[in-house]
This record gives C-alpha cells, structure tokens and sequence, in this order.
C-alpha cells in the first residue's frame, strides 16, 4: 500500500511540478532560440464557422484593421453547415474567399479552406476572438527561422478575476508552453490564433476535435519546430455561461484522448513521446492517482503520518465542496484554488467517459444536453469561481 500511495503522489507531483521544472531547466541550460526578424510571407487567415453569424462581421473588421500588408493577406472562411446569416456574409463580404460546406465537421471544413489557400503562411483563427492590430507580424516574424513549421500566439482574457484559481492556472500553463517553446517545441497551440507553413499543414481527420494539437504535432513530425509568440495575442471574454466552459474543459481533455487513437505515433515518436505524455496524458492520469492516494492513505490511516496525510486530503476536497455550496467561499484565495483544482480533475474524469460514450461520433461531444452533467452544481461553480 505504501508503495501504492508514494508512487501516485510522485507521478501527481511530476505532472504539475517536476515537468514545469524540468521543462524550466532545460530551457535554461539547452534553450533553444528562434532567428526571429522581420519577415514579410504571404498570408492566408483562415477561419472555419458554423453559425457565427453574430460574431463574422465585427471579425472581419478586426482583421482588415490588422497592420500586415493587405497585398499580401487573404482572408478564406468556411461555412460548415450555417443555418443563420454566416453563408450571406461571407459570400458577399469584399476579399473574402467563401467556402461553403454541408454539416461536415470543423476539421473537414478546415481541410477545405486550407485547399483554397494560396499564402505561404497560413494563419487559423476563430471566429470569436479580437486579434491585436501587430499580431500577424509578430507570427510571421517568427518563420524568419527556416526551422519553424508551426508558432501559437497568446490566448488573453479580457474579464479574467487576477488572483483567481483559474487565472492562476492559466498563468501557470501559459508558463509551461513559454518552456517548452525555448528548449524545443510545444505540444499544442492556441486554436484562438496560431501559424503553420502551408506546406506542412496536414489533411485534418474528420471529427477530430483538437486541431489545434493534431495540426502541431503532425509538424513536429515533418522535423517542424512548434514554438510559442508571446507578442501575437489574440482576446476573449471568459465564459459566463457555466455549462458551456465545463463542456468546453472536458471537450478538451476528451480530445485528447482522441489524439491517442488518431495519432499514435505521439507514443512512440522520440520528437513528441516524452513531452506529449508528460504535458498531456498525465494530466489525465492524474484524478485516478489521486483518488489512489486518498483510498491508500485512509488504508494506511492507523500510521500518524498517513491519518494526517489522508486528512489533509480529505479537508482539500471537502473545501472543494463546501465552495460549490456557498459561493462566498471562492472570494478566499485557498477554496477558490482548490475548487478549481477539484474541478479540473473532475473534468478530466468526465472526458474519458464523454470520449468512450461519443467515440464512434464525435461531433457529439459538442454537444451539450439537458441531461448532461454539466448541469451539475459542480459544473454551476466553475464560471462563477472565475
């Protein structure tokens, strides 16, 4: 039992620390540089909508108004089966190449607006986000360096609470990609806003619901390097509707576990093994070694240590709980780290369940129903901790 409970708290610890740190070092003693200058590449943005009607034409704007060079820009949107005014904006929208699809799935709509690109560059956005007018140059910058395939730019929160248990998390992993970018590449880029080289952009399996990992990954296996712009930002408003950004966490997660059937070569790959599994799936290992550590703990309780141990555990998760109960409780800085903390591990269980329930239809997982358990008071506490 012991060696149980010292092996689950070990391998938790290296998930969230030991990783960062090592990642930390290495990018200190081995950091790898990027030849970043002023570079001036043809540029495709790219965005793949389905019913962003409310949003299209005030993103539109935002990317005429960008500083790149407009002789060099072009700008390819695909409706992926709009039933609202999506198809008549983009159709009739001056310099905008439509691509019109049927129902067919985001990565299936992106593969067709890639094929009617022409830009040496392709930048992917969504629809939502408002772009900063230097980003694009500061992406571009970037493939200056012939060894670049991929640069991810910065996701920002315009209402985002500072100090707040998922303010911190984010800061935190934003840290992590900053490493990993300076000692080599990062597993992933921000779907918001990130670059790839035309040329090693691959066809997008359909119903693949993290393109923004599978795209990066896929260069890195083409010997592309994927690094992190922290000067390329694109904003957001965090979401208020609390069903929606739980859905939006455990789509995520179960995306990737999806990754692992749809590229399995990230197992096995010396370039990708490593990192993807220590940055992703042992985030995912993560809530059953910690519900390893509280049941062996308790196990061991009859010891001092292990009773304190197992009580100490006990007092983070019933912290969790009394947050989701009283709100109040969030405005202390411990709770609200805790909530999220429980509450991102909770997600990470949901998205295995989530994957294997939709794994034969996974556009599925988009979905959210009035049964899902998103509804749960766990799920109400997460927008409103923020």
């Amino acid at each position: 039992m012991k060696v149980l409970f010292w092996s689950a708290v070990a391998l938790s610890f290296y998930s969230f620390l030991g990783y960062p740190l090592l990642m930390w070092l290495v990018s200190h003693l081995r950091g790898k540089a990027v030849n970043k200058r002023s570079f001036r590449p043809t540029i495709s943005v790219v965005m793949a909508v389905r019913n962003g009607g409310a949003s299209l034409t005030a993103k539109l704007k935002n990317l005429r108004e960008l500083s790149y060079p407009k002789e060099l820009m072009e700008y390819v949107v695909a409706s992926d089966g709009s039933i609202d005014e999506t198809e008549r904006i983009i159709t009739s929208a001056e310099g905008v190449k439509a691509v019109v699809c049927p129902a067919v799935g985001k990565g299936e709509a992106l593969n067709r607006a890639v094929a009617a690109a022409r830009g040496e560059i392709v930048v992917l956005t969504d629809v939502r986000q408002e772009i900063e007018p230097e980003a694009i140059s500061e992406l571009a910058a970037n493939f200056a360096d012939q060894s670049v395939g991929c640069v991810s730019g910065e996701l920002m929160f315009r209402s985002a609470q500072e100090g707040g248990g998922v303010s911190a998390y984010w800061r935190f992993e934003k840290a992590i990609r900053k490493w990993e970018s300076a000692s080599g590449s990062v597993m992933g880029a921000t779907g918001a806003l990130y670059a790839v080289r035309r040329r090693l952009i691959p066809q997008v399996p359909p119903g693949t619901i993290l393109d923004d990992v599978y795209i990066p990954l896929e260069v890195i296996r083409q010997n592309g390097r994927v690094v992190f712009e922290p000067k390329a930002r694109a904003w957001d408003e965090v979401a208020h509707a609390p069903r929606k950004e739980f859905d939006r966490k455990v789509r995520t997660l179960a995306g990737n576990f999806q990754l692992l059937e749809r590229c399995p070569a990230v197992l096995v790959d010396r370039r990708i093994c490593f990192r993807f599994v220590s940055h992703k799936l042992m985030r995912l290992m993560v809530p059953w070694l910690l519900l390893l550590a509280w049941t062996t703990s308790w196990i061991l309780s009859s010891s001092p240590l292990y009773f304190w141990l197992a009580s100490m555990q006990t007092i983070v998760y019933a912290a969790a709980g009394a947050a989701m109960l009283i709100p109040d409780l969030r405005r202390m800085r411990p709770i609200n780290v805790a909530l999220t903390f429980s509450l991102m591990n909770t997600a990470a269980l949901l998205a295995l369940v989530r994957y294997l329930q939709h794994r034969s239809d996974p556009g599925q997982i988009w979905t959210v129903t009035r049964e899902d358990v998103a509804q749960s008071a766990a799920v109400r506490a997460v927008a409103q901790g923020q």
